[in-house]
């Protein structure tokens, strides 16, 4: 029988997967290193297991303990399900800038997890990473692995992921990626390919609101560089022990809105639900992409999986919130997507016009669509103002008949119309448009639905 005798047996031999669509148009071999099928869907497997078995072997995590640290989401769960195999309790500290996602996952696995605020110094007492501070020492028998700093971090890339690249290019990499956070992925994985051939360049993406690049340009910590970001899992406002400059030969920086719509981009076009920092990690190849020449052999990391996203770069209406999807065009069936699942409201040409301003006041709407009974199709229109001329000319027009005081039927539009097409059509003379959807409904849109779209 061939099996496994745990999850943690699982944990890296992860594949390179070669990048088609997005990067077509550098003459070099990109691919893309896929740790999202480690179990926790993450990179952080590695040093998670690593840090823990290296603090047993020391003393320093003993059974029955507690483990303690200050995560973005994805070392406290490798450090979670270490720790479910293991036998030890977890408790982790995060910043409300991460995602729920990830603190669900956190917490399936039994750990705690206490959220702090993003926008704080490292030093600040509310601050992640010191609040994960604080709780180990008020936490009798518990350990802190500290994943900026501790060397394990590194070597669990030294002894794994770098050797795992060279073999998986037969040595032919010339150039390794990778998006820096604590610093042990670029740093660990860089040092073993460097030994192996000093001439690979190693390329960090960096976030702005994060130090790195300009440290590693000029020696200076610039703590004017530091502002909040969106990006998630890397760059910081402090320096890391477990990032190796010397390794590293040039730092790209990549905003946040260019990382948030590449990593929609590599599922639309490459079919990977890969994390937010691996849309920077293309986004960042796509810059550099002068630097890349036929035959060269580019390696990156994609370190998580995008379920953990699902509810922010994957989501229109957060991009939309953050003015991420500024450039997207609006079709008439995203119009409608606040009243799509409610149905039309029509009177008919035999309705008489009172009881078609009843039918107008009861749901609250300015106009309608006027059908012709049996057959549905529609042949006329009322709007509020028109009928109130009407009423206010002569009284008795509400009792006449909607045939006797309808106007031109509201016209149809394709789904794909866009919102400039639309809205050319709705005028003084003609309050609404009609669009049928996949399943055969006629929806209406009209001028509210243009102002909510565009507000």
């Amino acid at each position: 029988m061939s099996y496994y005798n745990n999850i943690l047996e699982l944990i890296g031999n992860t594949p390179l997967l070669k990048i088609n669509r997005i990067t077509k148009d550098i003459p070099a071999t990109i691919l893309a290193k896929i740790e999202t099928v480690n179990p926790g869907n993450s990179i952080k497997d590695r040093m998670a297991l690593k840090m823990i078995e290296d603090a047993e072997k020391a003393g320093k995590l003993k059974p029955g303990y507690t483990i303690i640290e200050g995560t973005s989401g994805n070392t406290g769960m490798g450090l979670a399900i270490v720790a479910v195999i293991k036998g030890y309790k977890c408790i982790f500290t995060s910043t409300d800038k991460q995602s729920k996602e990830k603190f669900d996952a956190l917490r399936a696995f039994g750990a705690e997890v206490v959220v702090c605020p993003t926008n704080v110094d490292p030093e600040d007492p509310r601050s992640y990473y010191s609040v994960s501070s604080r709780l180990v020492q008020e936490t009798p028998n518990s350990w802190k692995p500290n994943q900026y700093d501790n060397p394990s971090n590194s070597q669990a890339h030294y002894e794994t992921t770098g050797p795992e690249i060279w073999k998986q290019t037969e040595g032919k990499i010339t150039h390794f990626v990778c998006c820096v956070g604590t610093g042990g992925t670029i740093s660990g994985t860089a040092k073993y390919l460097k030994e192996m051939n000093p001439n690979i360049k190693v390329l960090g993406i960096d976030t702005y609101g994060s130090v790195f690049k300009k440290y590693k340009e000029t020696g200076i910590f610039d703590k004017n560089e530091i502002y909040p970001y969106i990006t998630e899992g890397f760059g910081e406002d402090f320096l890391p022990e477990n990032v190796n400059f010397d390794v590293i030969d040039h730092f790209e920086k990549v905003t946040d809105k260019d990382g948030a719509i590449m990593t929609r981009r590599i599922a639309r076009e490459e079919g990977i639900l890969a994390g937010n920092s691996s849309g920077s990690l293309i986004a960042g190849i796509m810059q550099m992409k002068h630097m890349f020449k036929k035959g060269d052999v580019v390696v990156g990391i994609f370190h998580d999986h995008g379920s953990r996203y699902l509810g922010k770069m994957y989501n229109d209406e957060w991009m939309r919130d953050r003015g991420f999807l500024t450039q997207e065009k609006i079709t008439a069936l995203q119009l409608i997507e606040r009243h799509k699942n409610k149905p039309l409201v029509t009177v008919k040409e035999s309705d008489t016009v009172h009881e078609a301003v009843a039918m107008m006041r009861k749901y609250n709407i300015s106009q309608v669509p006027v059908s012709n009974g049996d057959s549905a199709k529609f042949v006329g229109s009322l709007n509020d103002t028109e009928v109130f001329r009407q009423l206010i000319d002569n009284p008795k027009v509400g009792g006449q008949k909607v045939s006797e005081v309808k106007q031109a039927p509201f016209p149809f539009v394709s789904p794909e119309s866009s919102l400039e097409e639309v809205s050319q059509l709705i005028t003084p003379q003609n309050h609404a448009v009609l669009v049928k959807d996949a399943l055969g409904d006629v929806h209406i849109i009209t001028r509210q639905d243009i102002v909510e779209a565009l507000c």
